[in-house]
């Protein structure tokens, strides 16, 4: 382990639970943080990385960004979707190029405009910016969960979504229509933290340039 670590101040890596979770522990793996089984199994929320000065917060991953950008962590590593959707102040100082999806715009089979579209989303944000940007004008409509379901039964017209492999699109009877965007997981600094903790910062990111997946 890198001796910067133990002359640095404590610092402090927000953790996303949840779909990218496992990726990214085994990216942390191969970067030589020393994380420990106790990070994959444990229901601590906090967890110290023995002998050394770096510790873990697990989090929804839509609380990352909050975290990082109010210096409670000084780094966190989030998907792009979170990024774009929740517009914390952050420097995004990585594209670790891992955890790919795309963010879609989907729905049913032969799909045609209507006098009032309606767009379900768990990203409201990114769904209303994408339709005003393509001078669309449409109500979104906030849902938390399974937004497949908002087109089979008449709550919404289209959804955006993130996508993988299009299996539960399919399954659902639903197609892609429009890509808005591709999303990976990305490595972002407390700006504060990007000054005054330069060393150990730095420290990570070269870390975890070694690691990064080539194009």
């Amino acid at each position: 382990m890198s001796s910067s670590f133990k002359e640095e101040p404590k610092l402090t890596i927000a953790m996303p639970k949840g779909r990218i979770f496992e990726e990214a522990v085994g990216f942390l793996q191969q970067a030589g943080l020393n994380v420990t089984a106790e990070l994959k199994d444990s229901r601590k929320l906090i967890i110290p990385v023995e002998g050394t000065n770096l510790q873990f917060i697990l989090a929804k991953p839509t609380d990352v960004p909050t975290y990082v950008e109010y210096g409670v962590a000084d780094v966190g590593v989030v998907g792009k979707d979170v990024l774009l959707e929740e517009e914390r102040d952050v420097y995004e100082l990585l594209d670790l190029r891992i955890g790919y999806c795309r963010m879609m715009v989907a729905g049913l089979p032969g799909w045609k405009p209507t006098e009032a579209p309606r767009v379900a989303s768990k990203y409201p944000r990114i769904a209303s910016r994408y339709f005003r940007q393509q001078g669309q004008q449409v109500e979104v409509i906030k849902l938390n969960g399974s937004v497949e379901l908002a087109p089979m039964i008449g709550l919404a017209d289209r959804i955006v979504d993130i996508v993988s492999t299009g299996q539960t699109l399919r399954e659902n009877g639903l197609v892609e229509l429009e890509h808005i965007c591709d999303i990976t997981t990305r490595l972002i600094a407390n700006r504060a933290s990007y000054r005054m903790k330069s060393e150990a910062v730095d420290d990570v990111a070269q870390k975890f340039l070694q690691v990064i997946p080539k194009r």
